[in-house]
């Protein structure tokens, strides 16, 4: 590209410093190159610039701390100075979903692209991250053309992220693919020195047009959303015909052709990711009319919302019909465990439902406390596990954290006014628990089956899905 500052090697712009971007620009500086972040929260930017993260993802604190302090990675609010420093400018901002439409609202992406393109002082490459709808990529190369300064070029490519929460700073480091999608000869050459560490060790680079790259990132989660409630709704069939639905995701996990992953009947899907991303697909499907895909989509979403109604009716089963002014103890919040994210949190759906018809809800988080609190100030939250437990009515186990799983259930149930336990991950030992005089029930399992039943029976381990995380 002509008019291209001179320096030894790209130098890197990341647009939007949530999620996606503090860990891409992080990640970055760690593959050897000079980073600058930028968003439009002086607040956001100020801590980042101090070597602080705003949100919990392991590894990254660390990560940020060691190259804000080497210099290499430097956070700004003022777009100018990154588009002048930069050569290749990484769209990480999000895409939540429109207010009353599962469309997704792609105005922040649109306005970044804007951005970036306004102030080029040279040639420059956009390479779009965030997950957008088929067709987004072709609008912004239309923003492009009719902004750029004169005398200048740009070419805008799509390269979608595939970030699991809490295992991000990995995932960005040694991807498991990189897709670059709409790339010229020279912007795929660009993209593969920005990526030469990952491709050295193995990592497969996929190259292809612009609408099967934005379509790469949402199909994929829309398949890992329909696994999850594919085994939900055999976990409902399990539960009328006194079968075990995780011998038989165990089983069904021998396969090749299925796998064990994503195949864990509980309380559902979360986060800022999958809900949104499926109902935009859903919604794209429909204006493109591949009405199928939209069907099929719909079937997945409400079979995943019926999973929290389900774990209500085990509460108040469990607490005879009735949970007004019982106390209810929630461990999770996260929607997942190793995150403090609780966008669209099933544990904090639950908890909130309850406490509206009448319970003392106390809920414990090994990490989302404080994000859960912001945004569900009514309900009551506990310091300690053994807090949220204590004179409990009963117990609810929605996030699948270590130290639940791995509890003393004899201990607890001193604690308890009520053992009733409702495990909504099929993530505990009930034979432990039962043991211990605990009352377990839990989805899609006859009551008093050990959570590695299966395990025992085929000689193997089963393997925890991970959810994928948002932009």
């Amino acid at each position: 590209m002509s008019n291209k500052k001179q320096s030894t090697q790209p130098r890197i712009s990341v647009i939007g410093t949530g999620y996606l971007g503090a860990t891409h620009a992080a990640a970055m500086a760690e593959m050897g190159f000079e980073v600058i972040g930028v968003d439009t929260d002086p607040a956001k930017v100020a801590a980042l610039a101090a070597g602080q993260v705003p949100f919990f993802e392991p590894g990254l604190p660390e990560l940020l701390i060691k190259h804000v302090s080497s210099g290499r990675l430097r956070f700004t609010t003022d777009i100018a100075e990154a588009t002048a420093m930069s050569d290749v400018h990484f769209i990480c901002v999000g895409t939540p979903q429109q207010r009353g439409s599962n469309a997704a609202n792609t105005a922040y992406v649109e306005a970044a692209t804007l951005a970036v393109v306004k102030n080029l002082s040279h040639d420059g490459l956009i390479v779009g991250k965030s997950t957008v709808p088929v067709g987004t990529g072709a609008k912004l190369r239309s923003i492009v053309r009719e902004n750029i300064p004169e005398g200048l070029t740009a070419e805008l490519i799509w390269n979608p992220e595939f970030l699991r929460e809490g295992k991000a700073v990995a995932d960005t480091l040694t991807p498991d693919r990189l897709v670059i999608g709409g790339a010229s000869p020279k912007a795929e050459a660009l993209m593969r020195e920005v990526y030469a560490m990952p491709l050295a060790t193995g990592t497969p680079m996929i190259v292809c047009d612009l609408p099967t790259a934005e379509l790469v990132k949402v199909s994929a989660n829309a398949f890992l959303a329909t696994k999850i409630s594919f085994i939900n709704a055999i976990a409902e069939i399990c539960e009328a015909a006194g079968a075990d639905v995780k011998v038989l995701a165990d089983a069904l996990g021998h396969d090749v052709r299925i796998g064990r992953q994503f195949l864990n009947a509980g309380l559902g899907f979360g986060g800022g990711c999958l809900p949104k991303d499926i109902r935009a697909l859903m919604h794209r499907s429909s204006e493109l009319g591949a009405y199928s895909a939209a069907s099929l989509l719909q079937q997945v979403d409400e079979i995943n919302m019926s999973q929290r109604q389900r774990v209500i009716d085990l509460t108040l089963e469990a607490v005879g019909g009735s949970v007004l002014n019982r106390r209810i103890g929630v461990l999770g919040a996260a929607f997942k465990p190793d995150t403090d994210d609780v966008r669209d949190s099933p544990a904090l759906n639950v908890a909130a439902a309850l406490h509206l018809r009448g319970a003392q809800v106390i809920v414990f988080d090994p990490e989302a406390n404080e994000t859960a609190k912001r945004s569900f100030p009514t309900l009551s939250y506990a310091e300690t596990m053994e807090e949220a437990v204590t004179g409990s009515d009963a117990v609810l186990v929605l996030t699948e954290w270590p130290e639940f799983v791995n509890s003393d259930p004899a201990a607890l149930f001193a604690l308890a006014a009520n053992p009733a336990i409702i495990d909504a991950r099929n993530c505990l030992d009930a034979a432990s628990w039962t043991g211990a005089g605990w009352t377990l029930r839990s989805l899609g399992r006859p009551a008093g089956v050990a959570a590695d039943s299966g395990a025992s029976v085929l000689g193997t381990s089963s393997v925890v899905g991970e959810l994928v995380p948002a932009a």
